[in-house]
Order: structure tokens, then C-alpha cells, then sequence
């Protein structure tokens, strides 16, 4: 099996570039999603989730 020879550095610059810094995930407050209920509605296309809070301030999110 030949052997695998050394990369030569005429790569393009894009490899030698640091990747990207990932943007900070959005944040949003749950008393601004619940808007004073304890339960809200999240639609992913079709689907509808519920994201509910208990009465100890969990959240629970059911399909």
C-alpha cells in the first residue's frame, strides 16, 4: 500500500482561517412568552407545542 505523502501548504486560505464565532442563542424571558397565563402555544410549521409552567416554576413543553 503506497504511503500517503505530506500535504503540501498550497491549500486554499480558507482552511487556515479560524472558524467563525457562533452568534449567542436568542433569549427570551418566560413571563414575556406566557404573558401572565401559565400555559402558550409554540408553532414549529405544523406542529403546535404547549410550553407549560407549574406551580413550583418548571416548564414543561408537550407536543
Amino acid at each position: 500500500m503506497p504511503r500517503a505523502e505530506p500535504m503540501d501548504d498550497d491549500r486554499p486560505d480558507r482552511f487556515h482561517r479560524p472558524a467563525p464565532r457562533p452568534e449567542p442563542p436568542l433569549r427570551y424571558r418566560v413571563e414575556d412568552l406566557l404573558a401572565g397565563a401559565d400555559r402558550a402555544e409554540i408553532a414549529l410549521g405544523e406542529q403546535i407545542y404547549t410550553l407549560r409552567m407549574t406551580r413550583s416554576g418548571k416548564l414543561i413543553l408537550t407536543k
